[in-house]
């Protein structure tokens, strides 16, 4: 009677110790756990991760977070101009650089800085609009300081010639005009927008900075160019084209054929050298021939 009581009734026994019923289990840990699953014990719905499953580091969000996203994208974008702006101003206030070189190293850098930034946003369709506000920003602010609607002395010389508010009407407008069409109409699948802004940035831009100091010798059919730029243009634009390319390339944006894109890409550093060295700057701006004629003969030579 006494092995009974002690075995059946009392709930510390030994036996009793020794095989919980199912229906007792007070807590999730007291379950086992099963083919090689974890599940979080924070949640009810938590989701369940395979050992040794491997997720994506970074997901792009899709959907109603893809607004933020890009917002954010933009921001952060439009700051790191506002900063590169800033930089250069500063350099040319305390004389380090001259007004010249520095605003030729703006027309430089700050283009291809939004070009390279393109694949920071998402893979929406609408993720070309937020990327051309930013031009489109600084289109507004271009317009209301050459208009003498707001005095930015910063902007001013850093982008200017002759430290002239009206010429932010002229060559700086075209040039965000351009960098706001690239990103409408060939954003980062087309290799035709590509090749256009990295030939009038970096070609275009190196080929002033070479022929001011070394080009003494003049084309003969415009002595306001020089065979140093010229060729420095032809060069520079060339291997700034090829390397946005294996940028976009390597990032899976735009797949190429390398054999046949690097004669079709040394084809249109040409034709936009002979254009950018033709004496026409007084009728069109070299902002505006230099991509229109790039995006002209890429249009043509990319598409089979």
């Amino acid at each position: 009677m006494t092995t009974l009581l002690s075995s059946r009734l009392l709930p510390f026994s030994p036996e009793r110790r020794r095989t919980p019923s199912p229906s007792t289990t007070f807590f999730p840990w007291n379950n086992p756990t099963t083919n090689y699953t974890v599940r979080f014990l924070c949640s009810p719905a938590a989701p369940r991760v395979r050992l040794g499953q491997r997720l994506p580091r970074f997901v792009v969000p899709a959907t109603a977070e893809d607004l933020l996203y890009n917002a954010g994208a933009t921001v952060g974008v439009l700051g790191g101009g506002y900063a590169l702006m800033r930089v250069f101003d500063d350099l040319t206030r305390r004389k380090i650089l001259r007004q010249g070189l520095s605003r030729k190293l703006v027309h430089i850098l700050s283009g291809l800085l939004f070009l390279v930034s393109w694949p920071i946003f998402s893979n929406s369709n609408k993720a070309r609009y937020f990327a051309a506000f930013v031009p489109l920003v600084n289109c507004l602010r271009l317009l209301v300081n050459g208009l003498s609607l707001a005095s930015d002395e910063g902007l001013i010389k850093s982008v200017t010639r002759e430290g002239d508010p009206q010429e932010l009407l002229r060559g700086p407008l075209y040039y965000v005009t351009i960098l706001m069409l690239c990103a409408l109409v060939f954003w980062r699948e087309s290799p035709i927008g590509v090749v256009s802004l990295a030939m009038m940035c970096g070609g275009d831009g190196i080929a002033d900075i070479i022929g001011r100091r070394y080009g003494s010798m003049k084309i003969p059919y415009n002595p306001k160019k020089s065979f140093a730029g010229s060729i420095s243009m032809l060069v520079f634009g060339f291997l700034v084209s090829i390397g946005m390319l294996y940028y976009y390339s390597i990032l899976g944006h735009v797949q190429l054929d390398w054999g046949n894109t690097v004669p079709r890409v040394a084809f249109v550093s040409l034709v936009a050298t002979l254009v950018e060295s033709l004496p026409i700057t007084e009728v069109v701006d070299d902002n505006i021939s230099v991509p229109l004629a790039s995006m002209a003969v890429a249009f043509f030579t990319f598409h089979d």
